[in-house]
């Protein structure tokens, strides 16, 4: 069957998080027919699926915002320009549909779990990919989880007045630490060694404000009739154990992260990224990447890494399919814009 104008959109971006969001806006403002499309049930990415609650500090204009506001304000900012959406949906291949007149490939097949989309260019920006909380490994622990013990923190709220224990070293650990600060009755911080892979700022924040900070430190047992109601822990070089009461163990120990069907497209990887070059094109013509999903010399991934990266894919997305624009059309003060 021949493909025709109606069936293709402009630019199809695969993932839904604050990258995919931003390009979906800047991909609006060049006027491209534009699909989202995102695994997860709504968009946001991690903001909304990790951590609402949690304050994000390190996004230009905002000193400090919670991470689903973040979100809200990406879909708003992305939807003036009414992209369609397809969420629980899920890309699963990616190929040619139809050649351009060099023999390259001038429309993308994407199936779906749902179907098959169309697109002139693909921008991937599916972060981390699939990706759920590494387990604290340890016995019979299962049967606190959402009974005391959890991963993640959809309502920070419901800790109000308690006595938490946090386990890990982290961004989110310290985050949480630094966050549940007037709301929990009480914080104690575990790691099992001294250094930390937080924020320096965060760090200091969270000793400044007197939360008890254990090193070396780890869990040996969850013990509580119907809840968590005590944990032991030990010092990993001595191996001394105390035993703390608490009403809550909150486990950041990171994620595991899996690209799943993105690594069989045929794509060039490196370190579980896409390799793209200045322009944030892969080795597909006419496919970026954007976003922690991307990987070239230097990266930082930060979501100001990911804005930039994504403006950058669409702008030379919009210069592919159309060889009279210009791939920087000027800034979105100037009145060319207002008037598109």
């Amino acid at each position: 069957m021949a493909v025709t104008d109606a069936d293709v959109f402009d630019v199809a971006i695969l993932g839904g998080g604050p990258t995919g969001l931003f390009g979906a806006f800047y991909a609006g403002m060049r006027q491209m027919r534009t699909l989202i499309l995102d695994a997860l049930p709504e968009l946001g990415g991690q903001l909304t699926a990790l951590y609402p609650e949690k304050y994000v500090y390190d996004v230009g204009g905002f000193p400090k915002i919670l991470a689903r506001d973040l979100a809200e304000g990406l879909v708003e900012q992305a939807m003036q320009f009414h992209p369609e959406v397809g969420v629980a949906e899920t890309a699963t291949e990616l190929e040619p549909a139809e050649p351009d007149a060099d023999g390259g490939v001038a429309v993308w097949r994407i199936g779906t779990d749902r179907g098959e989309r169309l697109a002139r260019t693909v921008v991937v920006t599916a972060g981390i990919g699939a990706f759920e909380p590494r387990k604290l490994k340890v016995d019979g622990i299962e049967r606190y989880e959402g009974r005391g013990m959890q991963y993640l923190v959809k309502d920070k709220m419901a800790l109000a007045g308690r006595r938490i224990l946090i386990v890990g070293g982290g961004d989110s650990a310290f985050d949480w630490a630094d966050n549940l600060r007037g709301i929990a009755d009480s914080i104690t911080l575990i790691h099992r060694r001294d250094g930390f892979r937080a924020h320096e700022g965060t760090v200091e924040a969270v000793m400044r404000a007197g939360v008890e900070i254990l090193t070396f430190h780890e869990v040996r047992s969850v013990a509580g009739e119907e809840a968590v109601e005590r944990v032991t822990i030990f010092d990993n070089r001595t191996g001394e154990e105390k035993t703390l009461d608490i009403d809550a163990l909150l486990v950041n120990i990171g994620f595991k992260a899996d690209l799943g069907p993105v690594k069989r497209w045929g794509l060039e990887m490196m370190k579980n990224g896409i390799v793209v070059n200045e322009r944030m094109e892969t080795n597909l013509p006419g496919v970026y990447a954007a976003g922690d999903v991307a990987y070239h010399g230097g990266k930082l991934p930060l979501i100001a890494t990911g804005f930039g990266e994504v403006a950058i894919a669409v702008n030379f997305a919009k210069a592919r399919i159309d060889p009279t624009a210009r791939a920087f059309p000027g800034h979105s003060t100037e009145e060319k814009w207002k008037e598109s």
